[in-house]
């Protein structure tokens, strides 16, 4: 007579969930801390223009973006068709760009102001003359670094 029993059909022990919930949260927290959302609700038809010299810009949060385009399909019976100005989450004029920028520029801290970059993302059927005249107003809220947002590939006729 033994005292210890051998244990028959010992099979596999059953794999602990108690840390579980802990890494799904983890997992929460890391996708909720790393996700950017979209910070402007576009209204205007945004293609941009292909460019074959592309370099990024290298500090995004002294960035100033301006929209130029045609309105979206559902604004068209309220906005027309013809190539509208956006700036943040609604449509302007050309006058609103001088008080836009020094706004923005209010924004960022004074050692970095003049590093604000103005970033202008318009749609490839856009006309020149607009992109000249939001120039000149650029130029008389008298920023000077201007940049064109476009998309890598060849220019190709169509």
């Amino acid at each position: 007579m033994s005292k210890f029993k051998k244990k028959s059909g010992g099979g596999t022990p059953a794999i602990s969930t108690a840390s579980l919930p802990d890494i799904v949260f983890m997992l929460l927290f890391f996708f909720m801390v790393t996700t950017v959302m979209r910070e402007v609700t576009l209204l205007v038809k945004n293609e941009k223009p292909f460019a074959t010299e592309i370099k990024k810009l290298e500090k995004k949060n002294l960035v100033t973006y301006i929209y130029v385009g045609k309105p979206k399909k559902s604004l068209l019976t309220t906005y027309g068709s013809e190539p509208k100005i956006q700036l943040n989450d609604a449509f302007a004029s050309l006058k609103d760009i001088k008080e836009f920028v020094f706004a923005e520029r209010d924004e960022i801290s004074e050692e970095e102001q003049n590093q604000m970059t103005v970033s202008i993302k318009a749609d490839e059927e856009v006309k020149m003359g607009l992109i000249s005249d939001i120039k000149q107003e650029l130029r008389k809220a008298e920023a000077l670094k201007i940049n064109y947002s476009t998309r890598k590939g060849e220019v190709y006729d169509r």
